[in-house]
């Protein structure tokens, strides 16, 4: 830095007005004196007011702004790096919990077919086991009619023969003979 600074004074004091005029140089009679002076003066009046330390203090504003702005781009790029990493965790959370409930209801209809299944074939098997013994029931019904239908035709039969062959005192004594059956079985 010292070096440009050196740099750039050597070039001031080589081109200096005085040595591009004619005349005396310390004259208000020429224009570059009076130059130099009022360029001077400019200066004098900028130091004066002190507009490089107002222009720094505004550029050392600036800087501290700058630098408070990027400190808190800083801070809200980390807090949305927090966000987004809290948010995919819930997400891959939640779509876990989603595969489970998945996996839960596949298990949970696979049951309910096998316990439909079984169901099925417990009514089946109920229903068979009542078709049969509703068969059984017919059957047995139908012997009992059929035997009975068999009874009342022998009967009928025996009446007939009996009434044919028999007289009014046979008839009298078979009647007797069964009336004493009777009494002996239940006595």
């Amino acid at each position: 830095m010292t070096r440009r600074v050196l740099l750039a004074l050597v070039i001031t004091l080589a081109a200096l007005p005085a040595q591009a005029a004619t005349g005396p140089f310390f004259s208000l009679g020429n224009t570059n004196f009076v130059v130099l002076l009022a360029f001077i003066a400019f200066v004098a009046l900028i130091v004066y007011l002190k507009v490089p330390g107002k222009l720094l203090g505004m550029l050392d504003a600036r800087a501290i702004q700058i630098k408070a702005d990027l400190d808190e781009a800083r801070s809200l790029r980390e807090e949305a790096k927090t966000i987004l990493a809290t948010y995919e965790r819930k997400q891959k959370d939640v779509q876990e919990q989603a595969n489970r409930i998945v996996a839960s209801a596949k298990e949970e209809a696979m049951a309910a077919a096998e316990q439909a299944k079984a169901d099925l074939k417990a009514s089946i098997a109920r229903r068979m086991a009542s078709a049969q013994d509703q068969l059984a029931s017919a059957e047995a019904t139908a012997l009992r009619q059929v035997r009975e239908t068999a009874i009342a035709v022998a009967v009928a039969a025996a009446a007939e023969v009996l009434a044919k062959q028999s007289s009014p005192q046979s008839a009298a004594a078979s009647i007797d003979a069964a009336i004493a059956q009777v009494d002996a079985r239940f006595h």
